[in-house]
């Protein structure tokens, strides 16, 4: 199969739609390739032709997701004051708040390792690009590039899925829904803020 088929790049659009709706209904190990292909109006056979598993499925539904993770780590500048966090900070948490749900489920116990690896990979890819042009932050020349943004990486990943698990800048597991309007952005602001405060110590 052409992966660049318009039908192909169609299915696949209903495949992720289909999957992110029923990630925001149930926990991800309740979704099953036929509850995927009964949403979506397509066989099950024909879900398995675009791809492997379910894990496969969740990474590409949530590339988008990924992206704009990553983009905002890209965006964060590195000398912001310690008591006012970057706004790609913000952004980064508030997106992440505002699908709380999606982001608790996809890194619990039961989520997908393949995304939340994803995740952090592509964080650790943009910071190492920072850093290896020069625009890391002062004070670690003698540690290297790769350890540093896989660091970070890593800590950002774990303050994401601590936050949207105990409540902060999303809901907790008691809660179903993000937090709304002016509560979500403040929430999502303390978390940036708190973060920033560790990152620029």
């Amino acid at each position: 199969m052409n992966p660049d088929d318009p039908r192909a790049r169609r299915t696949r659009d209903r495949l992720r739609a289909a999957l992110l709706s029923l990630a925001a209904e149930r926990e991800l190990a309740d979704v099953t390739m036929s509850a995927v292909a009964r949403c979506a109006e397509v066989n099950r056979a024909t879900v398995y032709q675009h791809y492997a598993d379910l894990d496969a499925l969740v990474a590409d539904a949530m590339d988008d997701a990924v992206a704009h993770v990553a983009r905002c780590a890209a965006l964060c500048p590195l000398d912001a004051p310690r008591d006012r966090p970057p706004e790609p900070l913000v952004d980064l948490f508030s997106h992440v708040a505002g699908n709380a749900v999606l982001y608790r489920r996809m890194l619990s116990d039961q989520g997908s390792p393949r995304f939340a690896n994803r995740l952090r990979e592509r964080l650790a890819g943009e910071l190492a690009a920072r850093f290896a042009a020069g625009e890391g932050p002062a004070g670690f020349d003698d540690v290297p590039v790769r350890t540093h943004a896989a660091y970070l990486a890593g800590a950002l990943v774990g303050v994401i899925a601590d936050g949207v698990r105990a409540g902060t800048g999303g809901p907790g597991p008691a809660e179903g829904r993000p937090a709304a309007g002016a509560e979500g952005g403040e929430q999502a602001h303390a978390l940036a803020l708190a973060t920033w405060r560790l990152l620029s110590r």
